[in-house]
């Protein structure tokens, strides 16, 4: 296996101006050198109520019947529970299925209302859980908004094509007037891969986890994210991410990077320390009221930008600190994968940043090709159709994914 390093050392960047070129250029510097970033929580529309309360209601869900859990069993639209082992994010080296269980929220009505069947155990929160969503939304707009800021593009040019809901009063676009501001084409503009994500990784010591061996069994193969971007919340004390360095190993990520207080948090059930290895500083640095949110950058994202931002391979595992607690616990996370429109065809970004990167790698390569096209969904992500074809769509490539991933696409297909 691997050698597995010690953690990476994340910039945690203020969005709470998306409007910011210097915000942008910080982003865009974090997204091209790692892949992966932290959002402070505290320039962001949620409250760390709202965050609690979703992670109560997914382990309301988790700790439901099987029976009950299965009736809403995922489509093969991704909406839906999925059980122990019926994903499989890394094929070519896992010796089983991932060791987690997991719930997908398609996107919401305006309403409100899901457009899939909803479990008991969350049919009475539908509202609160849109909600939650549209928070959601609302992050990936100004991420998106300050990439696009960062790469000397129209500001509106990602968020356009990903459907995004108009921006609030609190969140009001640059060119209110163009006619390719997301509030001046108010209808719809088509569905999206968009995913709500509850997640739950038994601990060691659950009876789901018994035909667990470290030497080959992780709780999330590894993979890069098939969307443009992904967001990660996270609880503290609950590790296991780690990414791919460019040295071929790995790197854990902390929940909590090393420059932060303690978290404020309305969950008694979080510890009131910090879990040890997540360094506190000063009181200078203020207090998060909750975890950082954990951003990422998916395949699609980096495919549009010629490879310029990382889609970098990450996994999840047992810590190997949990290994020596005799009743460690269970993680949870909540995951939102942003995705475009699904008719979106994957072609480069019109960005001058863009262009000089591939004008170096040209170079770097010696004339070749370079790695652009190499770079682009380095953890198994889909470019072009074949040499001389179309770009594939977003939707295209999602469905690509996502067949190499759940086991029972594959005994459909047999």
């Amino acid at each position: 296996m691997a050698e597995v390093g010690p953690p990476i050392d994340l910039p945690v960047l203020d969005i709470s101006n998306p409007h910011d070129p210097a915000a942008g250029k910080a982003l865009l510097d974090a997204a091209t050198k790692y892949g992966f970033l932290y959002v402070d929580s505290r320039g962001t529309d949620f409250t760390a109520a709202e965050v609690d309360r979703a992670f109560e209601l997914s382990k309301k869900f988790f700790a439901s019947p099987v029976e009950e859990k299965a009736a809403c069993r995922i489509e093969p639209n991704n909406r839906g529970w999925s059980g122990m082992h019926s994903e499989t994010l890394d094929p070519e080296h896992q010796r089983t299925g991932d060791f987690k269980e997991a719930f997908n929220f398609g996107e919401f009505l305006p309403t409100g209302k899901a457009q899939q069947p909803l479990p008991a155990a969350l049919a009475p929160h539908e509202s609160e859980i849109a909600h939650f969503a549209a928070l959601c939304n609302k992050t990936c707009e100004r991420v998106l908004t300050l990439l696009a800021l960062g790469l000397g593009i129209p500001p509106t040019f990602f968020t356009t094509r990903h459907a995004l809901p108009s921006p609030s009063p609190s969140f009001p676009p640059s060119t209110p007037s163009s006619s390719s501001s997301p509030s001046a084409n108010p209808e719809p503009r088509g569905p999206t891969g968009t995913i709500l994500r509850y997640l739950h990784y038994p601990s060691l010591t659950h009876p789901t986890t018994t035909t667990y061996n470290h030497a080959l069994d992780v709780r999330a193969g590894a993979h890069s994210d098939y969307g443009s971007i992904t967001l990660l919340f996270q609880r503290p004390g609950q590790p296991g991410l780690e990414i791919r360095t460019p040295e071929g190993g790995w790197a854990s990520v902390p929940v909590i990077p090393n420059t932060t207080t303690p978290i404020a948090s309305t969950d008694p059930t979080l510890p009131e320390k910090q879990p040890e290895g997540e360094a506190e500083s000063g009181p200078e640095s203020g207090t998060y009221p909750f975890p950082p949110i954990l951003i990422n950058i998916g395949d699609l994202l980096s495919y549009w930008t010629d490879g310029l931002l990382k889609s970098t391979v990450h996994r999840v595992v047992f810590p190997v600190a949990e290994q020596r607690v005799p009743n460690a616990r269970d993680r949870y996370s909540i995951v939102f994968f942003c995705h475009p429109m699904d008719r979106t065809e994957l072609v480069p970004v019109p960005s001058r940043v863009v262009e000089e990167f591939r004008e170096r790698v040209k170079v770097q390569a010696d004339g070749g090709e370079g790695e652009g096209a190499g770079m682009v969904g380095f953890g198994g992500g889909a470019g072009q159709l074949g040499e001389g074809k179309r770009a594939l769509t977003a939707h295209e490539h999602l469905m690509a994914r996502l067949n190499a991933t759940y086991s029972f696409r594959k005994e459909e297909d047999a």
